[in-house]
């Protein structure tokens, strides 16, 4: 690579940017002109509590920084409880031995 196709390429990457950077530009302003922002309904906190509190399927758990949230399937098995399941019957007893005279 020589020296002008890195001017090249950064003079195209500058572009590509700022294309980005206008179109979020123009975007907030066409919003803000037309007045559509006003007419979008927010969820507040408690709102979305009470649907994280409504299913039963789902767990949350919040940290100072993140929130994570795990929605289980309906009568979900785990891979190892199925894999487990499926060596049984060939792994034979773990009986103590002695135990059945």
């Amino acid at each position: 690579m020589t020296f002008k196709d890195g001017v090249r390429w950064n003079v195209r990457m500058s572009a590509v940017y700022a294309l980005g950077v206008w179109t979020m530009i123009g975007s907030y302003a066409f919003f803000k002109y037309t007045g559509r922002w006003e007419g979008l309904p927010v969820k507040t906190e408690e709102e979305k509590e009470k649907e994280e509190e409504e299913d039963p399927n789902r767990v949350v758990y919040k940290t100072e920084h993140t929130k994570s949230v795990i929605v289980y399937k309906k009568d979900f098995v785990p891979y190892t409880t199925r894999l487990y399941n499926l060596i049984k019957p060939y792994m034979g007893d773990s009986g103590g031995g002695d135990g059945d005279k």
